[in-house]
């Protein structure tokens, strides 16, 4: 049974009237526990529910409350997609992405390195989180598109974009891209979280890569780092 206290609210009355503090005010509003993270999956798209459970793990009973508050709060509204009804992010919902990717690069800067590992998580998890993990200084001046080709459980076609030090992920083949990836799922995340070495896979044929460009590795921050032993030749 899942509990989780709605304790949250932050007391804005103080001695002698209202409490003017910017931040107790806007975590009133998005300061509840999962808020921001159904906010940075919608983001990426209208999702239904079963597809937010599973992308999130967040139980039924407090999604479907986090789900109806942010409704409430006209952060969140349903959308028909085909037949569907799912949830997306209002136009209001997504003022708050720069709140979400600061917080995600707030991690990835002093918390990442040495975390996990993850070696249990789906490919597209990483995927998405590709924008937070990019290397700025290292991708600035260069445009590149990546298309990534993944088999197996988990797998399917991403375009990632990457364009004088901002990266785009979208799920898809690219019209264009300077270099093709191919591999199993598991392998590539494997490898996209440094627990695995992109040389050594390439080596043993379980990382294919066709077109012209450098190495994805090498934008993108990594919470692990291959073993020594596992090194290998060129990219």
């Amino acid at each position: 049974m899942e509990a989780e206290s709605e304790d949250t609210q932050f007391p804005l009355e103080v001695a002698g009237g209202p409490l003017f503090c910017p931040v107790a005010r806007a975590l009133d509003i998005i300061g509840e526990r999962w808020t921001l993270v159904l906010v940075r999956h919608l983001l990426g798209g209208p999702r239904g529910f079963q597809e937010l459970r599973n992308r999130s793990g967040i139980g039924p009973r407090v999604l479907t409350t986090r789900l109806r508050q942010l409704m409430d709060r006209n952060l969140v509204e349903r959308v028909r997609v085909g037949s569907r009804s799912l949830y997306g992010l209002t136009e209001f919902g997504r003022t708050l992405e720069p709140v979400v990717r600061e917080i995600a690069l707030w991690w990835v800067r002093n918390l990442m390195d040495g975390s996990g590992p993850f070696s249990e998580t789906a490919a597209v998890s990483v995927i998405e989180a590709l924008p937070f993990m990019l290397h700025e200084d290292r991708a600035r001046g260069v445009h590149l598109t990546y298309e990534i080709r993944l088999t197996g459980k988990g797998g399917g076609v991403w375009t990632i974009c990457i364009d004088d030090g901002h990266c785009t992920v979208e799920e898809g083949f690219a019209d264009t891209a300077d270099v093709h990836y191919t591999a199993d799922a598991r392998d590539w995340t494997l490898l996209a979280l440094g627990i695995a070495d992109d040389r050594v896979a390439y080596e043993q044929g379980r990382l294919t890569k066709d077109g012209s460009g450098g190495s994805i590795a090498w934008y993108f921050n990594q919470p692990c780092k291959p073993q020594p032993e596992q090194t290998g030749g060129s990219r």
